[in-house]
């Protein structure tokens, strides 16, 4: 919820179909992996750009998106799509997930915190890679004709639509908001597909001079980063980020590995370090921070607790919260000063054309001072039903948020604590919310593991943290004179 914009909860545009984003290599020949960008694509490309943009939070300016854009053209080069640097579009997305994909037309994305968990440039020309050799080997093409059946958030939004919803028209509607939220608008692709991606990425590697085991090794790191956030969740259900649009990474490394085979080259990593240094890492705060299962938005001076159990993920324009017991959103639309009407045209949103979707009642209340109005509906699924709530705060005359929650019929109170503790933040709380950044350091004598962790801007999992954002496994050292990632604010 980076920005909060006033649209409608769920009408986010929709993008292309030929999206290309991943889940595994050797899956059978590689169809017109050399075959350059046709203008059909081009013009796909261009449509989508600005969309993607938009949804990943904007692009990140500076010298590390520079840097980022250089080392991409240069990967990308060697997929024979373009035979010019220009013929690609590199961009540095200012987002604080997991994420990096491509789009046919020569248009390459990566996020900045993908970036921050990279230890060297290999790594960032192998994702790069990785994402062109999708679009080289035309997936997203091979898989169209199955998603043409719905838009691309359409066919996404039956993940969730099974949990609670079933194959109900409001479950689809509903379930594009979430995926909105959580900035899942990307198509997994099969196993081979990834493979086949791993393997187009190890041979621009090689044909660049970069080392191409760095394709596995920052496999490694995101299966470790994986496995961290479920811990720091307290479930085995990680945080649908890159895992959930490139599945298991963990399972991919030996293979990538083999494919490397014994070969080197370069990884630039000490240059790879001090170009990234000072980037920003985890939320930014103009777009809201989750701090554990606090949101806080520093320019609209508000904050609220999600329930125990659950996980948040801050999205381009709404704020995910799931659980096993429910989903939510917070987000934001056109207010008029009337709180009912709100209400009633946020669930005429929800339900769209096909559903006549009303609350059965309304009820008017205030929540730490703030004015409040909610309504639920109850939506028959199929085999079951569930209650939709809509909780809506007045924080000025033109200014409403609310929550849109989803909760087994009888089952609201699930999200009480949660509306309940909505409030405004005083000026000196949103003055302290400030962003974290990569801050490269080089060991000292008498450095180790736990005194650098210690250092790192976080109160809970500081080695566990440290150990992953550079690579290192849980026995492994550091040396004086080696250079290192902290995260400080």
């Amino acid at each position: 919820m980076p920005t909060f914009k006033k649209t409608a909860l769920l009408s986010a545009a929709v993008i292309p179909l030929s999206l290309a984003s991943c889940t595994t290599m050797g899956g059978g020949a590689i169809p017109n992996a050399s075959a350059p960008i046709s203008a059909t694509e081009a013009q796909q490309g261009a449509q989508a750009h600005p969309q993607l943009l938009e949804q990943f939070g904007g692009k990140y300016s500076g010298p590390q998106a520079a840097y980022v854009e250089q080392v991409g053209k240069n990967i990308a080069v060697q997929s024979g799509l373009g035979n010019a640097r220009d013929s690609f579009t590199v961009s540095l997305l200012n987002s604080s997930v997991n994420n990096a994909f491509a789009v046919p037309g020569g248009y390459i994305y990566t996020t900045r915190q993908l970036v921050g968990l990279m230890n060297n440039e290999a790594e960032l020309a192998g994702v790069l890679g990785h994402e062109v050799g999708h679009v080289a080997a035309r997936h997203s093409q091979r898989r169209q004709a199955a998603a043409q059946k719905n838009t691309l958030l359409g066919a996404a939004g039956a993940i969730l639509s099974g949990v609670l919803l079933g194959d109900s028209g409001i479950g689809q509607s509903i379930s594009k908001g979430f995926l909105q939220g959580s900035q899942l608008l990307t198509l997994k692709f099969s196993r081979s597909q990834e493979l086949q991606a791993d393997e187009l990425g190890i041979q621009y590697l090689n044909s660049a001079g970069y080392d191409p085991r760095a394709m596995a090794t920052v496999l490694q790191s995101l299966a470790a980063q994986n496995s961290l956030d479920a811990s720091l969740q307290g479930s085995n259900a990680a945080v649908p980020e890159w895992a959930s649009t490139h599945p298991d990474p963990a399972s991919r490394v030996q293979t990538a590995f083999a494919k490397a085979g014994a070969a080197s080259g370069t990884t630039n990593r000490d240059t790879f370090l001090s170009r990234i240094d000072g980037l920003m890492y985890g939320d930014d705060p103009a777009q809201g921070v989750i701090e554990g299962r606090q949101f806080s938005h520093p320019s609209f001076r508000l904050s609220f607790t999600a329930p125990n159990g659950f996980y948040m993920v801050n999205g381009s324009s709404a704020v995910s919260i799931n659980g096993e017991s429910g989903k939510a959103q917070l987000s934001t639309a056109a207010y008029n000063g009337n709180l009912d009407s709100y209400v009633r045209s946020v669930f005429t949103s929800i339900g769209g054309s096909e559903q006549n979707l009303a609350p059965s009642s309304m009820q008017r209340t205030t929540v730490n001072g703030i004015p409040a109005t909610y309504g639920t509906a109850r939506v028959n699924n199929g085999n079951s039903q569930v209650d939709v709530v809509v909780f809506a705060y007045e924080f000025s005359n033109s200014q409403a948020f609310h929550f849109v929650t989803i909760s087994q019929a009888g089952r609201t109170e699930t999200f009480t604590s949660m509306f309940n503790s909505m409030r405004r933040i005083s000026t000196s709380e949103a003055a302290a919310i400030v962003p974290r950044r990569i801050d490269v350091v080089t060991v000292g004598r008498g450095d180790t593991v736990r005194t650098l962790a210690n250092r790192m801007a976080y109160s809970t999992a500081q080695e566990q943290r440290f150990r992953v954002l550079n690579g290192l496994g849980s026995g492994d050292t550091v040396t004086a004179g080696q250079k290192v990632k902290l995260v400080v604010k």
